[in-house]
């Protein structure tokens, strides 16, 4: 058995390590920052043990205070952003406002990162002093002390404590207190006349930089949150009276989303109808943004949280996506995109996909890069028939645009093309091959109920669809599509059997 003396020493070190560790850590912590898209912004996070959260919004809007719910607390200071007018970001911010998990989970994220962080280095620095400590040594411990009750060793701690003074005092110089903050109720801030969502209730607006401007666009972001809440919030309720087919024992479905365009209020509704429909997996078919820009992460975050206990994520980037933030994006959020290998998919089937190689702006136009469409549809088809005849026969292939695919239908090669981006859902339609063999291609329509590329606002600007695909035995079966009206009424096909 171990001395109690020397137990109680070790648990006296222990205890000094754990104390030092925690005090180090959080200084640390409080210290950190880190840069993260929040909002549509490039926005830096520090966080704090205020238990609150406060977003300093910039020199026009307000700075906004809300509590956390926990005794941790952070500030995020929104930067650049690439929005051109304020109505526009205002209308911007009611959308993410609407559907804000995923920017909740950005945040949490981060913070719980720095956390860490702070507690390996503090872990780490904690055990320095008292390493210093044990490698001393009890005799030149007493040395040391005793040499410090001389006159020499008092000379010499003074002027290491003077030192420590000089080196300190002037890094204060020059600094000067924060200026006191006012905060008031955001319905103070507003008037009684506004009517605020219970979810605002704890909201807080700094009062010193209120301009009757500011007010107004804030009203505007209200208004289009409340609208926004309302008609997506009532259309994922609604979905829970839609009949559905069920699948059978043995069977997988999988939900199929297609040109979201940002509009992440249409990713609770999707996620309402996959739970009705029973799917366990997603298909996504590309621009889930409008420019692939970096400020359009939110859209991704809300599109990842939604689905993020699903047992399978694939997905294909679409010519709105172009330039390889969205994929890199949505990789690291854990989905699975493509690289020229057919790969396992939902139910035992077997799926391939490719990224669109067009490239597209706000507008109606597109341009090609790299290799054209043409050249990249007959490499995809020599791809999924090299598959087929070593006895890997693509089940499912996964596209943004399905003509890229009408190569491989032609031939006889895949059983089942997902594809989107003309906005209008057709299909399945199925194709005979020169060989006699059937294979289908399906179209969905935009989930985003996209005008052009841009689907954010408070309610849908065309008709959003949504597929379920149905699995068994390692090939699809069948199909239903689900579309919501702008009206909020929802439109739901007989399920469609896929046969061979």
């Amino acid at each position: 058995m171990i001395p109690t003396r020397r137990l109680l020493k070790v648990l006296a070190y222990v205890g000094a390590w754990a104390v030092l560790s925690v005090a180090i850590a959080a200084a640390i912590f409080v210290n950190s920052e880190r840069t993260v898209e929040i909002a549509s912004h490039e926005a830096t996070l520090s966080p704090n043990f205020s238990g609150e959260v406060v977003a300093r919004m910039g020199p026009v809007l307000p700075d906004l205070r809300i509590p956390s719910g926990t005794w941790v607390g952070v500030e995020v200071e929104l930067g650049k952003t690439d929005v051109a007018t304020l109505e526009e970001l205002t209308s911007r911010y009611a959308a993410i406002a609407s559907q804000p998990e995923g920017q909740i989970a950005v945040a949490e994220r981060a913070v719980v990162a720095m956390a860490l962080a702070a507690l390996v280095q503090g872990a780490v620095l904690g055990a320095v002093p008292l390493l210093v400590w044990a490698a001393v040594g009890r005799a030149r411990r007493h040395e040391l002390y005793a040499g410090l009750r001389t006159r020499g060793g008092i000379a010499v701690a003074g002027l290491v404590i003077v030192l420590v003074v000089v080196a300190a005092v002037p890094y204060g110089w020059g600094r000067t207190d924060p200026p006191a903050e006012h905060w008031q109720s955001l319905h103070d801030f507003l008037g009684p006349e506004v009517p605020l969502p219970a979810e605002a209730a704890d909201v807080e607006v700094m009062a010193d930089a209120t301009t009757a401007q500011s007010r107004r666009l804030i009203e505007s972001g209200i208004s289009s949150y409340q609208k926004s809440v309302e008609f997506y919030s009532q259309a994922a309720d609604n979905a829970a009276a839609l009949e559905l087919r069920q699948p059978e024992e043995g069977e997988t479905v999988v939900l199929l989303v297609s040109d979201r365009h940002d509009n992440v209020g249409m990713d609770k509704v999707a996620r309402a109808i996959a739970d009705v429909g029973g799917a366990t997996a997603v298909y996504d078919a590309g621009d889930d943004t409008s420019t692939g820009s970096r400020w359009e992460a939110f859209s991704l975050d809300s599109l990842a949280a939604a689905f993020e206990d699903f047992d399978g994520r694939w997905a294909v980037a679409g010519n709105h996506d172009s330039g390889g933030f969205v994929r890199s994006h949505l990789e690291d959020l854990g989905w699975t995109y493509f690289d020229d290998e057919v790969i396992d998919g939902p139910g035992d089937s077997r799926i391939l996909g490719i990224d669109d190689p067009r490239s597209s702006g706000l507008g109606d136009w597109r341009e090609q890069t790299g290799l054209s469409f043409g050249e990249v549809a007959e490499l995809l088809a020599d791809a999924a028939c090299a598959a087929d005849e070593d006895g890997d026969r693509v089940d499912t292939l996964l596209v943004h645009d399905a003509n890229i695919a009408k190569p491989a239908l032609a031939r006889g090669c895949v059983d089942l093309v997902l594809g989107g981006h003309v906005h209008v859902q057709t299909g399945p339609t199925p194709v005979t091959a020169e060989d006699g063999r059937v294979g289908y291609t399906y179209t969905l329509g935009t989930t985003g109920g996209a005008a052009y590329a841009i689907a954010i606002g408070s309610k849908l600007r065309r008709p959003a669809s949504i597929g379920l695909v149905t699995y068994r035995d390692g090939r699809p079966v069948g199909i239903q599509s689900v579309t919501l009206q702008p009206n909020g009424r929802y439109e739901v096909d007989p399920w469609a059997e896929l046969t061979y």
